[in-house]
């Protein structure tokens, strides 16, 4: 069976790296068995509440900073909405507004997570006024030109790789990710620093013949309504150069948002007393 599982900090972390980013907490509701030692199972499901589970719903103000291999710089400004559709840290949405750049304004990038079959994504562009839905296969592609993929965004499933503990430092778990399908991926295996005490993922290096090309780190973290919230994140990839930094403003938690927000007509009519 299919659960979310982060591979970026974001928000994620934006979600997830991005969202999974903007919405973790201290604790989480696996149990520990009696000799006190947690499995590299329990870990990784830990682990991938805490980036995503945390509250009923939440709302957070993101600004990206994308530096490329010139160092030149875009900046990107959105708002995160997430809710989640059951108890079982399973079904999840995410609802994505953009407000700059100018001409980006009013897109809208909206997820429905499931459990046991791919995600459904939508991506609105108002200059065409169009609805693209984003095909499985789009995953791990560029978010919007970020050095996050929408994979990043949306989470990748706990059954998709096998987990391994490599290390326990004392501080951290270092938990080692290989893909199970890997021809549907770039990369060999994905090394996670996983803080023993908040469960948050503070490193994620991703590997390619023995190298690591790609990381995310947790750059900053704020105690928000009791919930220790990534506050800001940063992505850095070797193979196109540069990095990616978002940073979470205005985060809350336990809104009550409503569920028909996360549907197509809102697409074109966001949620003006949500986003603004």
């Amino acid at each position: 069976m299919r659960k979310p599982w982060l591979m970026s900090v974001a928000l994620a972390a934006l979600l997830a790296a991005l969202a999974a980013s903007a919405f973790a907490q201290e604790g989480s509701g696996a149990k520990e068995p009696e000799g006190g030692a947690l499995s590299v199972e329990q870990i990784v499901e830990k682990t991938n509440r805490v980036a995503y589970y945390q509250g009923k719903d939440g709302s957070a103000r993101v600004r990206m900073t994308i530096t490329d291999r010139q160092l030149k710089t875009r900046t990107k400004e959105f708002t995160i909405l997430r809710r989640n559709q059951d108890e079982k840290d399973e079904e999840q949405n995410f609802y994505v507004y953009f407000h700059e750049p100018a001409d980006e304004r009013g897109t809208v990038f909206m997820v429905h997570k499931h459990v046991g079959k791919d995600d459904d994504r939508w991506l609105y562009l108002p200059a065409l006024d169009v609805i693209n839905r984003i095909a499985a296969s789009d995953e791990r592609t560029s978010f919007v030109g970020s050095h996050y993929f929408y994979e990043d965004v949306s989470g990748r499933g706990l059954d998709e790789d096998v987990h391994e503990l490599v290390e326990d430092t004392g501080t951290y778990y270092v938990i080692k990710n290989t893909p199970k399908n890997p021809e549907s991926v770039e990369f060999d295996a994905f090394k996670m620093w996983i803080h023993k005490e908040t469960f948050l993922p503070v490193q994620v290096a991703f590997e390619k013949s023995g190298e690591v090309y790609r990381i995310s780190k947790i750059l900053k973290v704020d105690d928000i309504q009791g919930y220790k919230t990534v506050t800001k994140a940063q992505m850095t990839d070797e193979h196109i150069g540069g990095s990616t930094v978002i940073e979470y403003s205005d985060v809350k938690y336990d809104l009550d948002i409503p569920e028909d927000i996360f549907t197509e007509r809102y697409l074109r009519n966001p949620p003006r007393e949500y986003i603004e």
